[in-house]
């Protein structure tokens, strides 16, 4: 069994913690495996080894451009049962949340600990800086920020594997030019591998990037692309029906139809257009909490079962039409316990529903404390990547309104960071230079792999999207299977598709050949 993150914090003290909006603004991420033990043995010797829980630190630089500013301690953990000298060592960044809740990733559940397991190599998972406890600052306040860039991360890589000395024998003789180090991350991290390997060449042996969002953007209208094109027919055609209905009403400024058709949905508390048409999308984003594994029990299969159904009946491929999916969508609102676990305790009182998903509180957003992945994950967003999930154009089908456009989520940059924003941030401006500065789509990287799945909401930001012009080679493969986000990254997976397990195949002959390549450049 393996639980996905849950985005919905359930008491009303995290109101400044993360911000509203953000408890909808999808992330990506890896998914998060159960640990059925965290005790654990050398495999050739027997011996017990630390517990797959410890937690190591290292002292790392506050500031690569400044490292009189001094360092401060990145969690890592990490497991050598599978090492045998010669053997690779596998970093994983954790990326944009509390690295302990991916221990799972040291296990031979997951592609890291199955790839040790068979390369006879080490796995350590490193905390991404102003995520989990590593933080520079004891803080989140913009002062502090101004060092969690993309390229503070990137440097952190090459500042651990030169520097860091395992906790494990022979741990002091590991250093890139001694051992080969691959790199591996699902998601932003994915992203992280291919830009540290574009950035650093030569740093790592092989990389190892999932479902990896290279190319950022601004307008991110086509994350939904994938969800329209896999979802049951039925429901994508009742979605699009009742969402031009929405659009339509909002659209006619009849205030008195505006405010019926928000109490339709449990919403008339909402106060601003926009931020109710964000609360419809929300249920659409749960596509992203979907694997290969998921059941009938997860909120988007409920959703389009709750759509599809009239009298007993499930709708053909064309849907029910607009009448229905607005009622049956709005009973499932009012109804169901969706909206009460998106926003807690809250939901209970009518102040609560309307500050839910009410995105024009600037006092929601002032909370500066440590482990708020909410806000550190806004500061990337709002400086580097964009990555707004809005509607889509009017040349394309939309699953969520077409009023959601980039400018509803860079006004909450000017409330989370004030100090820096006085105004909107122009943040496609800012994934343009992240793509020239890193390469996006267009890497030549050589003994990096790609591995997407067709399902995955973030695919069109992958070298797999329709636009990307990158195709790959022999030397940076392209792998895709009919997966949902990261699905590689799980062994269980694989048990379920061939096309997932031949994704992870694959990956373990390239390493083994790459591996078998690799020579040390000092003695």
């Amino acid at each position: 069994m393996t639980a996905l993150r849950f985005l919905v914090p359930l008491l009303l003290s995290a109101w400044a913690y993360a911000g509203p909006s953000m408890w909808g603004n999808s992330r990506h991420g890896v998914p998060i495996p159960d640990v059925e033990s965290y005790e654990v043995k050398h495999k050739m010797t027997g011996e017990a080894l630390p517990s797959l829980d410890t937690v190591y630190y290292f002292d790392q630089l506050i500031d690569h451009d400044d490292p009189s500013l001094g360092t401060f301690q990145q969690r890592y953990w990490m497991s050598y049962n599978y090492y045998q000298p010669g053997g690779p060592i596998l970093l994983m960044n954790a990326g944009e949340q509390d690295a302990s809740a991916l221990i799972g990733y040291l296990t031979t559940t997951t592609i890291t600990g199955y790839l040790a397991e068979k390369l006879n190599g080490t796995v350590v998972l490193l905390e991404h800086r102003f995520f989990g406890q590593s933080n520079p600052y004891p803080d989140l306040t913009t002062k502090s920020l101004r060092v969690l860039t993309v390229q503070q991360a990137i440097d952190d890589h090459e500042y651990f594997v030169k520097n860091v000395q395992l906790p494990m024998p022979g741990g002091d003789q590991l250093g890139p030019d001694k051992a080969p180090w691959i790199l591996f991350g699902g998601s932003y991290p994915g992203a992280l591998t291919s830009y540290t390997m574009y950035n650093k060449p030569g740093l790592f042996a092989a990389g190892y990037a999932s479902s990896a969002v290279v190319e950022a953007t601004s307008d991110f209208w086509n994350y939904y692309e994938p969800t329209r094109e896999y979802m049951p027919q039925n429901c994508s055609a009742d979605v699009q029906a009742a969402i031009a209905y929405v659009d339509e009403v909002i659209e006619s400024g009849n205030a008195t139809a505006i405010q019926a058709l928000k109490e339709n949905f449990g919403l008339g508390e909402l106060t601003h257009d926009d931020d109710f048409e964000w609360a419809l999308a929300t249920v659409i984003q749960t596509w992203q909490d979907l694997l290969l594994s998921s059941g009938r029990g997860q909120t988007f299969n409920k959703f389009c079962l709750a759509i599809a159904t009239k009298d007993g009946e499930i709708a053909g491929p064309d849907g029910w039409g607009a009448e229905h999916a607005i009622s049956a969508w709005g009973a499932f609102y009012l109804n169901g316990p969706f909206l009460p676990s998106r926003c807690g305790s809250i939901y209970d009182s009518d102040e609560g529903r309307a500050a839910c998903f009410n995105t024009y509180n600037p006092y929601a957003y002032t909370a500066t404390n440590v482990n708020n992945w909410a806000r550190s994950w806004m500061w990337l967003l709002c400086n580097e990547f964009g990555f707004w999930q809005v509607g889509a154009p009017a040349t394309s089908p939309a699953l969520v309104s077409r009023l959601i456009t980039p400018a509803y989520w860079e006004r909450q940059c000017t409330y989370y960071f004030p100090e820096v924003f006085s105004s909107p941030p122009d943040t496609s401006a800012a994934a343009s230079r992240t793509n020239q500065k890193y390469g996006g789509w267009n890497v030549s990287t050589e003994r990096l792999i790609f591995l997407n799945g067709v399902r995955d909401p973030w695919r069109e930001v992958t070298v797999a999207a329709a636009a990307s012009p990158n195709g790959g080679s022999d030397l940076q493969p392209h792998l895709l299977g009919d997966g949902y986000h990261c699905s590689d990254m799980l062994i269980s997976e694989g048990n379920l598709s061939s096309l997932v397990n031949a994704e992870q195949q694959q990956t373990l002959q390239y390493f083994a050949q790459w591996l078998a390549d690799w020579k040390p450049t000092s003695a």
